[in-house]
């Protein structure tokens, strides 16, 4: 008896310091690892009218969950009580045109979760738009959207059925159901504040935009400025346009814009060395991040610091060869100033509020120049002489 309570006691003190071992441990990362307070002080310039932020989740729909966020801003603008649009009603439409695509392309064409700004004006031409309370692509008990089992499984059945020949027949069936199991079935109605619509009488009857007084804007060198083009990205799946304009004039229409009240729709790429969720701060560094020193690194988001000034020729660069690549978007919806007097895009993110400005972040017109890859708003924003060299 006595050897039995011998060896629990054993087995407990093993436990006790495998456990008091794990917590050390996890102290020492979180000291190792633990960020400066940073001392960016801002004061707001122009702040417009935004709906709260929302968490994407586990879905690659930043580009669904920003256009939405744009157009319930519009909303705003117009005078309308604003109402959370379903993101994921907007994501699922999409999908089922990029599958269309990618059939009749005989499989030549990315899938993904990815998409463009104007898949949401295109999904709302075409079918409408729903309220989140009528659809949020949530079965069962998910409190929040996760599209990594489904995905894989939808690319998988369209990579058999390209394979086949004659082509299967009534194969959206079979892609529609399978969005069916992972997101719900969209309602053909539904109840919104004591009156039923489908998706077609709320997008123009609540809603109430119109898809062409919208525009899309970009940048490349290569292409003849003040013309329309399209942008060779893989999320440009529907082989939209945009107008294309010198690197300045990218800043120049974003300003007007927050000045004249538009907010604005911003694709961008985040995995420069100078963006960080975390501080809320992105910038171009002036010294080159494989150049910095062990400090320069931790105390790079700490306090505003110089940037280096990008040219068209640097920007074109750094897309051509991938440094540059389609990887976020995000809502510009104000102008703001440092302790320094230095002005700073003020940019809703859809990653939640887990970060120093509750789900905002801060971003330098340099930053804007160099990783900006289409811009999204109203025709109304734009410089009368603008919108005449643009014959719109």
């Amino acid at each position: 008896m006595k050897k039995y309570k011998r060896l629990i006691i054993i087995i407990l003190v093993l436990i006790i310091g495998a456990l008091l071992a794990t917590f050390i441990r996890k102290m020492l990362n979180k000291n190792k690892y633990k960020r400066i307070k940073t001392e960016y002080v801002f004061t707001d310039v122009i702040n417009l009218g935004c709906t709260p932020v929302k968490q994407q989740g586990a879905s690659n729909t930043c580009w669904s969950y920003t256009g939405n966020s744009f157009l319930e801003s519009e909303m705003i603008r117009m005078g309308k009580e604003p109402v959370e649009i379903s993101q994921v009603f907007t994501a699922r439409q999409a999908y089922l045109d990029k599958a269309h695509n990618y059939v009749r392309l005989h499989g030549g064409l990315t899938m993904g979760e990815g998409g463009q700004l104007h898949d949401v004006l295109n999904v709302f031409r075409k079918y409408g738009a729903m309220p989140r309370s009528a659809y949020a692509g949530l079965p069962g008990n998910h409190t929040y959207n996760d599209f990594r089992e489904m995905t894989p499984l939808l690319n998988a059945m369209l990579k058999v059925l390209v394979k086949g020949r004659p082509l299967t027949p009534n194969w959206e069936k079979a892609y529609s159901a399978t969005l069916d199991a992972h997101l719900g079935v969209v309602p053909e109605k539904f109840d919104y504040k004591g009156k039923v619509y489908t998706a077609r009488t709320f997008a123009d009857q609540v809603i109430g935009i119109d898809p062409d007084d919208y525009i899309g804007f970009a940048s490349v060198t290569d292409q003849p400025y003040y013309k329309p083009f399209v942008l060779l990205v893989p999320d440009n799946w529907s082989f939209d346009s945009s107008y294309n304009v010198p690197m300045q004039d990218l800043t120049s229409i974003i300003d007007r814009a927050l000045q004249q009240g538009y907010t604005v729709a911003w694709t961008t790429d985040v995995s420069e060395k100078g963006f960080s969720w975390q501080y809320g701060i992105a910038y171009v560094p002036e010294k080159p991040f494989d150049k910095m020193s062990n400090d320069e690194k931790k105390t790079m988001f700490v306090k505003p610091s110089t940037e280096k000034k990008i040219t068209a020729e640097e920007r074109q660069q750094a897309f051509d060869n991938w440094a540059t690549t389609d990887d976020h978007a995000m809502h510009i919806v104000g102008l703001a100033k440092d302790q320094h007097g230095k002005e700073y895009y003020v940019v809703k993110n859809s990653w939640g509020k887990a970060n120093d400005f509750k789900g905002y972040m801060y971003v330098t017109k340099e930053f804007v120049n160099y990783k900006t890859i289409t811009l999204m708003l109203h025709k109304g924003a734009l410089d009368p002489s603008l919108r005449a060299r643009l014959k719109i």
